[in-house]
């Protein structure tokens, strides 16, 4: 069996789900691997046969997505090459985590694409919504990567095809200790900003992670450094708490470990909105922004003993062999596939498109 699997490449969560689902589907027949998008910082430890461009969201420095600049480096009609070169049709089965060329290229050529991300556990009926509406949001999550059948990963299980996270394996090996620091991973805000906030929040010391330093540094109570997945697992399984945005696999991971957490969601993220939502409701301490209106909840959360009892079980084998065995066949796909003929099409069907008038 000849299996694509195909990944996110905008952030750091998709590659680290991938270290421990690519050998589990390497079991099971011959795999080839895709990556798209342009702002991840962790390395696929295996041979990756595609890389593209993609369509890659673009983070600021104030604790948000650049919409505008997430447009501007889009390169759609690039966008649609790649989509067009990619041999869908050469394999019996087309995994996709997030991923939209793999998604588009199996819509136009008529084959059934299994999504398998934390995105589509998100958008599940079940799963709980932040209780202000985001129309735009809502629509970037499913048109974005559009797929044939719909399995997620979310922080609670939601009926039958939404699961708990996937924890990577060094992870799960981890035999975590309390050093005091708190670890700091807060890729939408630089760390001049981040240093700013918090040497008001209380004399501990923080570890910080920063997407926007390319050399390590200290300075005062905080240790600045680059993204590296060893330093980070490290850090993040000795500290006392984690303080991060609310994306998936960090806080999951942070959950995991029986670490105290405090999330901020970013601006113009839907997806970080429901996680967040999904969190306030399992007691995680939620804040709005990093702006000093917030450091009484940050000091409160530091002076606090307060954790988050989950239970997320080594259940990544039994999903993956679950939709090989209902999906392992080479169907024609029923969704949107007769519409999308040329470049026009695509075009007009992108979310490409839709962000240029909602930007308007």
């Amino acid at each position: 069996m000849k299996i694509l699997y195909a990944i996110q490449g905008t952030g750091n969560g998709h590659l680290s789900r991938a270290r421990d689902i690519v050998p589990i589907l390497e079991q099971k027949g011959e795999v080839d691997i895709l990556i798209s998008g342009v702002q991840a910082d962790v390395e696929l430890p295996h041979f990756v046969k595609y890389r593209f461009r993609g369509l890659s969201f673009i983070f600021g420095k104030k604790g948000g997505v650049d919409l505008f600049k997430t447009y501007k480096n889009s390169h759609l009609k690039k966008l649609y090459k790649e989509i067009k070169s990619l041999p869908v049709h050469n394999y019996d089965l087309v995994i996709s985590d997030f991923e939209p060329v793999s998604a588009w290229a199996c819509i136009i050529k008529k084959k059934d694409c299994i999504g398998l991300s934390h995105q589509l556990g998100v958008i599940n009926k079940k799963s709980p919504k932040p209780k202000k509406i985001d129309p735009v949001g809502k629509t970037i999550l499913k048109r974005y990567a559009p797929v044939t059948y719909k399995y997620g990963f979310h922080f609670n299980s939601y009926g039958n095809s939404v699961f708990t996270p996937v924890i990577r394996k060094e992870v799960r090996e981890l035999e975590p200790v309390n050093l005091g620091h708190y670890t700091v991973y807060l890729p939408a805000y630089d760390d001049k900003r981040i240093l700013k906030v918090l040497k008001k929040a209380g004399n501990v010391k923080w570890h910080v992670f920063s997407k926007h330093t390319k050399k390590a540094y200290s300075k005062d109570n905080f240790i600045v450094e680059p993204i590296s997945n060893e330093s980070f697992i490290q850090s993040m399984s000795s500290c006392a708490g984690m303080l991060c945005g609310a994306g998936f696999e960090t806080p999951a991971e942070a959950l995991f470990l029986k670490k105290k957490l405090m999330v901020i969601p970013m601006k113009n993220q839907y997806e970080q909105h429901c996680n967040a939502a999904t969190l306030q409701e399992m007691k995680v301490n939620v804040i709005k922004s990093l702006k000093k209106k917030h450091l009484p909840k940050i000091e409160k959360w530091v002076q606090s003993s307060d954790k988050v009892e989950v239970n997320f079980p080594d259940i990544t084998s039994e999903i993956i062999d679950m939709i090989i065995k209902k999906h392992n066949q080479n169907e024609k796909a029923a969704i949107l596939g007769n519409s999308i003929t040329s470049w026009q099409d695509f075009k007009k069907a992108s979310l490409n498109n839709f962000l240029l008038k909602n930007m308007q």
